[in-house]
């Protein structure tokens, strides 16, 4: 430190809280969020804290200093938490005869409280299904009352609540459903859903998850608003909403991990988590299952429209046993606040 600058001394205090911040936020997906429920928000930034080693790496770098060191072992140790922000190469390969393709798809309730000035929302999303023709669909925040027409899948395992609008989860097949059922979780709107399918000789458990949401507003600026409505600092709100919602995860996703140990068939999960690929929900979910994006994804992957950050939240999982062949994400069809993700599977010989 005695030869650095003193501008070089606060460029290197700085680099020392991001190192310690980022240190952390690697621990935090091994620690259930109900231990340290503000800390957890860190892993929502944590591709922010890598992108701020990266520069100072390469600022000590170019400098020829030894301070290179801190957060190049920063970067070494967080390797494999940088595949999960951005994929170099999608590693796709040919598909077969034998593949069959999933698809999950946050709607937004297909438009239904014009939240999109197009009345034709709901039709598009349709034509869009129809063009991709996935042989699995998994829909959250489905509704009924959009009256979106997807009789083309002869199978279909609904589960919706509510009164006068009716919401829920989809899943659609065009594999037999011999089997279907959903989860009863205390005091939440979300749910989760499952159904065996049945493909030829084999048996896939679907799951299909929509997770507690965060409740922050694609638009930022929105945010604002809300605060002034209800006399509340924006940093409040946004730390009280997310310390909320990762403990109503931690239980949904107990909930669902249970209930997958029980399961003796191959396993696909797909849905809307609400949290990022750095959190303990994800990896509890996700445990010992392969993530499709991870496999044979590309870029950032990012699922939802939250300005200025590429924020992945929707995910398809697979079973080991099966092989990932694709994985696209259609992050330029914006008919929902969330994109639409679809990966090709097929079963290893």
């Amino acid at each position: 430190m005695k030869k650095l600058s003193w501008f070089n001394k606060v460029i290197f205090g700085c680099n020392i809280v991001i190192t310690v911040l980022t240190f952390v936020a690697y621990v935090l997906p091994f620690l259930a969020p109900r231990m340290f429920p503000l800390l957890s928000v860190l892993t929502l930034i944590l591709p922010l804290f890598i992108i701020f080693n990266g520069l100072f790496f390469i600022y000590w770098l170019l400098q020829l200093k030894r301070q290179v060191l801190l957060s190049g072992l920063v970067l070494l140790l967080g390797i494999t938490f940088i595949s999960k922000f951005y994929k170099f190469s999608s590693n796709e390969v040919a598909p077969e005869e034998k593949d069959f393709t999933v698809m999950s798809y946050n709607v937004r309730l297909f438009n239904l409280f014009d939240w999109i000035k197009d009345r034709n929302v709901g039709d598009t999303i349709r034509h869009f299904i129809n063009e991709q023709n996935p042989d699995i669909l998994c829909v959250q925040e489905y509704s009924e009352n959009a009256k979106v027409d997807l009789r083309v899948y002869k199978y279909k395992a609904i589960f919706m609540a509510g009164k006068n609008i009716k919401t829920g989860q989809a899943i659609f097949s065009k594999f037999p459903i011999f089997n279907q059922g959903d989860f009863k979780i205390p005091e939440a709107g979300n749910n989760i859903i499952y159904a065996d399918i049945r493909k030829g000789t084999d048996t896939i458990r679907v799951y299909n998850i929509h997770l507690q949401s965060i409740k922050i507003s694609p638009d930022v600026t929105e945010i604002q608003e809300h605060v002034d409505s209800i006399n509340q600092s924006k940093s409040e709100l946004v730390f009280n909403r997310i310390r909320y919602a990762f403990k109503k995860q931690e239980q949904q996703a107990d909930i669902l991990v249970r209930h997958k140990k029980e399961c003796t068939y191959p396993v696909i999960i797909c849905g809307d988590m609400n949290n990022s690929p750095f959190s303990y929900i994800y990896r509890n979910i996700k445990a010992d299952l392969s993530d499709c994006f991870e496999e044979a994804g590309n870029g950032f992957g990012q699922t939802y429209k939250f300005k200025y950050y590429p924020a992945r939240i929707d995910y398809i999982f697979a079973s080991k046993k099966m092989k990932v062949k694709s994985f696209t994400t259609f992050a330029q069809f914006e008919y929902s606040d969330h994109f639409p993700v679809m990966t090709r599977l097929s079963f290893k010989d």
